[in-house]
């Protein structure tokens, strides 16, 4: 089966969670480093005006679909794939992963209070052994290279980086190669107010149904509206011109 296609310009990597897995497992035994980066429908349709956002993206060594809308638009453009990637439970399953083969985390993002519950969460579930580091994800520019030194000494296996798009992603692309002695950088979104249980994520049925983003919505409709109504509608155009017009 092919493991990575062209979706609208971006090497996509039509890998499951286990393969997935087995893929950033290996390269942690090799001591090589993976860039990893997910794609939903909004950041698709950030992509279509921001170079540099998409620069950071297809730099990326593994691409997952994130998104149910993702998975739904490669199926509808005539290519196969299993199952979504999303970067919450990836990032648990790697946390597990952690556990098991002794490697370390740092985490990066959200508010302080935000992040301290994180880092507090996973040092009960699993132990404090796992944690490498931690920082709120609130900084200037000129803040970078000294946040960068501290991950660096911290010396984690994993990076996980909880801040909003576009910003992670051309984080990560900046400063992945002084961060080559982390095995795994890689972009959570708002995985750490999710895991905080500052919000609350969609039932697993509204999951499977592609309905996550609607449980959000209702959550926060003044916040979120734009994003995903129009959002949203702006991804079925892409989708539909590459299906039906394609040059």
């Amino acid at each position: 089966m092919i493991k990575k296609i062209n979706f609208l310009d971006i090497p996509l990597d039509i890998l499951t969670m286990d393969e997935t897995i087995n893929k950033i497992d290996k390269a942690i035994i090799s001591n090589k480093q993976v860039h990893h980066c997910v794609i939903n429908a909004g950041k698709v349709v950030k992509i279509q005006n921001d170079e540099i956002l998409k620069e950071s993206v297809i730099n990326s060594d593994i691409i997952n679909a994130d998104g149910m809308s993702i998975v739904w638009a490669v199926r509808f453009l005539g290519y196969k794939i299993q199952e979504r990637v999303a970067g919450i439970d990836l990032m648990e399953n790697l946390i597990r992963l952690a556990h098991e083969k002794d490697y370390s985390c740092f985490f990066l993002g959200a508010k302080e209070e935000v992040v301290k519950n994180v880092v507090n969460h996973y040092s009960v579930k699993y132990s404090e052994k796992i944690i490498a580091g931690f920082r709120d994800g609130y900084f200037d520019i000129d803040e970078e290279k000294i946040i960068i030194d501290q991950i660096i000494k911290s010396r984690p296996n994993f990076l996980f980086v909880a801040i909003t798009s576009p910003k992670k992603e051309i984080f990560l692309n900046k400063y992945k190669a002084k961060l080559k002695s982390v095995n795994l950088i890689m972009g959570v979104g708002g995985s750490f107010d999710v895991i905080s249980g500052e919000v609350k994520r969609a039932p697993l049925f509204m999951q499977k149904i592609g309905l996550e983003w609607f449980y959000r919505f209702v959550q926060e409709p003044v916040r979120m509206w734009r994003r995903y109504l129009i959002g949203n509608l702006k991804f079925i155009i892409i989708i539909f011109k590459a299906r039906f017009f394609k040059s």
